[in-house]
């Protein structure tokens, strides 16, 4: 939950504007106030419970990529469709209860998927928590097709249901995204909407695309001397992108060696014993460390650099520098005193 001061939104008030540009955290006390909080689908709300409060709702607009959290008082109805070349990627906490169309959620692990042009009839029990991401549908379902053909060669027309192994990483990558944003809204700046968005469609490809490792993985020679190569491939694309400045993704690689992201995970784990995500961000905790070592205290600071890189949750970017660096960012940077 956001620490800064909430709104409160009623039915006549409508959506009102809250710290950040683009950040919102409002207690709403209708639900025709809910679904106004959410112009970018056509929705209708219907309150069926008692409450005076109806919810607490934090959201921050990206443009084409909006991050929604919904504390529910009141048990409420949403019906609508989603328009043309949207789609989400959404979760509740566990509640016999809810519905959305005709699923339920049936474990802890449940995602689901609205794509485009598709009608929703959600039903959100009082005390539950939901939350989703939506993009746009050919950026999201282009990548995802890349990183797991199988599963999105042909995506689904209606709502979908899957269970991921990479939930809870979206569930803390909400929270600090939206607790980022609040707190440079405090420090009168903005966060770079490329920069979140591209963050966003990343964790949610993953959540979209989890599949799990079990054990240690062998391959024949033939197999590992492929492996190799792909990455091999993949190290030199990554050191010329960030040589450029530039954050690669898996989706990125996946798409310039021309292989799934099936293949890339068992690659990595028979070449250097862990996934292409973790060696990416490896690589990019090397490229923060060069780039600190080569500015000035006077005029850089951690947090800059950080984010130039793609790292929102600073407590975790500075754990895991010292943990590989065995120093502090901030120290890092001193040493150019």
């Amino acid at each position: 939950m956001l620490d800064a001061p909430k709104e409160v939104v009623t039915a006549k008030e409508g959506a009102l504007s809250a710290p950040g540009k683009n950040l919102r955290s409002s207690i709403i006390e209708s639900a025709a106030a809910q679904a106004a909080m959410q112009p970018w689908v056509a929705m209708e709300c219907y309150q069926l419970s008692r409450g005076k409060q109806v919810s607490l709702m934090d959201s921050l607009d990206l443009g084409r990529v909006q991050i929604v959290r919904e504390h529910q008082f009141a048990t409420i109805q949403k019906l609508g469709t989603t328009p043309t070349d949207f789609c989400t990627i959404s979760y509740c906490t566990h509640d016999p209860a809810f519905r959305l169309s005709d699923h339920a959620s049936n474990s802890a692990d449940s995602v689901f998927f609205i794509p485009e042009s598709t009608e929703f009839d959600i039903h959100v029990p009082a005390g539950t928590q939901t939350a989703y991401v939506s993009f746009s549908q050919s950026e999201f379902v282009g990548a995802a097709r890349v990183l797991n053909p199988r599963a999105w060669e042909r995506p689904s027309q209606r709502v979908l249901q899957f269970q991921s192994t990479q939930l809870t990483e979206l569930k803390s990558a909400i929270g600090c995204w939206l607790g980022t944003a609040e707190a440079a809204a405090k420090r009168g700046e903005t966060l770079d909407p490329a920069v979140m968005r591209g963050i966003v469609l990343q964790t949610a490809l993953r959540t979209a695309t989890a599949h799990s490792v079990d054990g240690k993985i062998s391959a024949p020679l033939a197999a590992r001397t492929r492996a190799v190569r792909i990455c091999r491939l993949a190290r030199d694309f990554v050191e010329e992108q960030l040589a450029n400045h530039a954050v690669p993704t898996v989706v990125d690689i996946c798409m310039t060696l021309a292989v799934s992201e099936r293949a890339l995970l068992y690659a990595f784990h028979d070449y250097v014993g862990m996934s292409p995500q973790a060696y990416l961000r490896r690589c990019r905790l090397n490229q923060v460390r060069a780039t600190l070592l080569a500015r000035s205290p006077q005029n850089t600071t951690v947090t800059q650099v950080a984010m130039q890189f793609g790292f929102l949750h600073l407590g975790r970017f500075a754990g895991d520098y010292k943990q590989i660096f065995e120093e502090s960012p901030a120290a890092t940077l001193k040493r150019c005193m």
